[in-house]
């Protein structure tokens, strides 16, 4: 077991995931004290990145397959997301 909340989250979604369901997580992570969420849509190919601080969203990125996602609680480390989204 651990103790608190992760700093960070990815999500892929699958085909069983409701609305209610993700925004149910969504403020689960968000109230937690998850410092960064980040939910993967792989039939529409894209990344939706929220960065928390005290419970509120601080920034929101959305990226495509083609792009670069950078984890904004980490410095320095950008995600490739062409090989996350390949077929």
């Amino acid at each position: 077991g651990c103790r608190g909340a992760p700093d960070f989250v990815a999500e892929i979604l699958s085909p069983s995931n409701t609305a209610s369901e993700m925004q149910t997580k969504f403020d689960l992570y968000r109230q937690a004290g998850v410092r960064e969420y980040w939910i993967l849509d792989g039939d529409k190919k894209r990344l939706h990145a929220y960065r928390f601080e005290d419970g509120k969203i601080a920034a929101f990125a959305s990226y495509g397959a083609d792009d670069n996602a950078p984890v904004s609680i980490f410095n320095d480390l950008t995600i490739e997301l062409p090989p996350v989204f390949a077929e």
